[in-house]
């Protein structure tokens, strides 16, 4: 059995698991939350608040103002939109950007450590963008209520107290709304990428009123993602305890949107490697949601809360806090915040998949050699040699049946002639060969099953990850998670001339390719002629469709290849096996 036959095999168990767990673990909505969700959808679709009905209805969360086109959108910049508001700005060591005082929105974001090429002077990670503008993304805070009252919208005009917000200097926004109601925001934030939201209300009108705060997240347009099956990119969260990863086509099927009741957790955006999500106060029930709308012909995507109601008392105050994350996914330090401030599961937020328990572990290996070593390409060779020496008593086991096997070869094409014409006769003799010389023709395939989930996470990891964006290894692999920037059909460079992307063979791509044909030669062939014809090009096969791969995977692969190549090498000729008769 080979190893493309062990990659083909995790896939079809991954899939397996995949329709397994939708079908029986995870039933969808019952009648009473899709009868709820349609509730808030209609609310919603109103474009305000509706008070109270008199069974306890609370009112939804605003969608904000609905612009007249798409066209509106194309047409302003995100420079124009930027520069059609005034701003508070932000300056952390890692984020650049402002927050609009119309609707007091964080909705301009760059990260300033991570960059859109290796170019050390390319643009910054743009992550969030002003409402109004091509690819709007921003989040939004404020209440709303039952009583006959102004609320904070995302339009409202809000002043600052100061022009900056900073690790050290938080800010404080204000709106009167002139009917009694002071509202107050102080934000704040720390050196990466956490902002603290602190929602104030001062009640001057003589009555005790009771406002429900709320915090949202839109994005504008459907992005381009990687569409690749094991990597989520789109609305998702951990509600009542459960991980929630949703399609942005999934929405499209969800009229009145994905609505859940949650205690702790978090809900938001994500891309492959930047996020963006709402951390509510994680002591207090509040009503979450993922929604779909229309405006104009744009599709916005929206996650929002809604949090328990508020008394604020006559001549008095209350307040309600909650967190905004808006940066890069970052293993420990999402796990650091998930410890901080107690958020459930935090790190969940990168798409580690079914095998979590392998997968991070194999992830924080990583790190802890990086840290050593400082190449995290070299760190991938080391940790693949790590884990085949851990598994090196079942592969040994493995590659000893195949090279049984192997050496059988001849007497069963012997059979094989002999018996052309009786299967049944041949069955029995093969079972009888297979008896006689001691040799199961299972037991090279069984202590594989093993290490597939362990060899898939450490594919997972090094796919999802965002340590090895940009990450450096020798010569022209300069960013390990693109692909090999070479070409076979240029000549690697040497012609003048940019294959198309089909044709972008690089050099690990074929030395992976070439590792595989070896490896496959080793093995023993299949019985029947049309099918070694088939697994001949499976190499070729490969090659091809990994080569767009990121060139961290390929690497990987083509080292763990050698290194399976040089253990049957050792094992074929410790049993006796003319290792140049195989490769011929």
């Amino acid at each position: 059995m080979t190893d493309n036959k062990n990659m083909i095999l995790a896939i079809v168990l991954s899939i397996a698991i995949l329709v397994l767990f939708e079908t029986f673990f995870n039933p969808g909505p019952t009648p009473e939350q899709q009868a709820a969700a349609t509730a808030a959808q209609q609310q919603a679709q109103s474009g305000q608040a509706t008070p109270a009905a008199p069974n306890g209805q609370i009112p939804a969360v605003p969608g904000g103002a609905p612009i007249a086109s798409s066209a509106e959108l194309i047409e302003q910049s995100r420079k124009a939109a930027l520069d059609g508001t005034q701003r508070v700005r932000i300056d952390t060591p890692r984020l650049h950007g402002s927050i609009s005082l119309t609707g007091g929105l964080v909705d301009d974001l760059t990260l300033a450590k991570y960059r859109k090429s290796i170019d050390p002077e390319s643009d910054e990670i743009v992550l969030l963008s002003p409402r109004g503008s091509v690819g709007a993304y921003y989040s939004g805070y404020g209440w709303t209520g039952t009583e006959d009252q102004p609320m904070p919208g995302l339009d409202t005009e809000w002043t600052a107290d100061r022009a900056t917000l900073t690790p050290d200097q938080p800010v404080t926004l204000t709106w009167d709304n002139g009917k009694g109601l002071v509202f107050k925001r102080i934000m704040s934030i720390d050196e990466n990428y956490m902002f603290g939201v602190e929602q104030r209300v001062q009640n001057n009108t003589g009555n005790a009123m009771t406002l429900y705060p709320f915090g949202l997240i839109s994005r504008y347009g459907t992005p381009e993602t990687t569409d690749f099956y094991i990597l989520h990119e789109g609305l998702l969260g951990v509600t009542g305890g459960q991980l929630q990863e949703i399609d942005y086509s999934d929405l499209s099927e969800e009229p009145a949107g994905i609505s859940a009741e949650t205690t702790g957790g978090w809900i938001g955006i994500t891309d492959k490697y930047w996020l963006a999500t709402l951390v509510p106060n994680q002591s207090e029930t509040v009503q979450t949601r993922f929604l779909q709308r229309k405006e104009g012909l744009v599709d916005v995507y929206q996650a929002d809360f809604l949090g328990a109601p508020v008394v604020v008392p006559a001549n008095g105050t209350a307040s309600s806090a909650s967190h905004l994350f808006a940066g890069a996914k970052e293993v420990t330090l999402l796990d650091a915040y998930s410890e901080e401030l107690g958020i459930e599961n935090f790190d969940l937020a990168i798409d580690f998949g079914w095998f979590y328990f392998l997968t991070k572990p194999i992830f924080l290996t990583l790190l802890w050699i990086n840290s050593s070593v400082g190449n995290l390409g070299v760190s991938i060779l080391l940790l693949t040699v790590a884990i085949k020496a851990l598994f090196f008593p079942l592969a040994n086991k493995s590659y000893v049946s195949m090279s049984k096997m192997k050496k059988l070869q001849p007497e069963m094409v012997k059979l094989r002639e002999r018996f052309s014409e009786d299967k049944v006769k041949l069955n029995q003799e093969m079972m009888a060969l297979y008896k006689r010389e001691k040799v199961n023709p299972a037991s090279g395939c069984l202590p594989i099953l093993v290490q597939i989930p362990v060899f898939f996470a450490l594919y997972k990891v090094l796919f999802v990850t965002i340590e090895m964006r940009h990450a450096p290894f020798f010569g022209w692999i300069q960013d390990l998670s693109a692909p090999d920037p070479t070409s076979l059909f240029n000549l690697f460079g040497l012609i003048p001339f940019t294959p198309p992307d089909f044709l972008m063979i690089g050099v690990w791509p074929l030395l992976m390719g070439f590792s595989m044909f070896i490896q496959q030669k080793l093995n023993p062939q299949p019985a029947d002629p049309i099918q070694a014809k088939i697994f001949l090009f499976m190499p070729l096969f490969f090659m091809f469709l990994l080569a767009s791969f990121p060139a961290g995977l390929v690497i990987y692969w083509a080292w763990n290849n050698t290194l399976s190549i040089i253990q049957q090498w050792i094992i074929m000729r410790r049993m006796g096996i003319n290792t140049k008769d195989a490769l011929n």
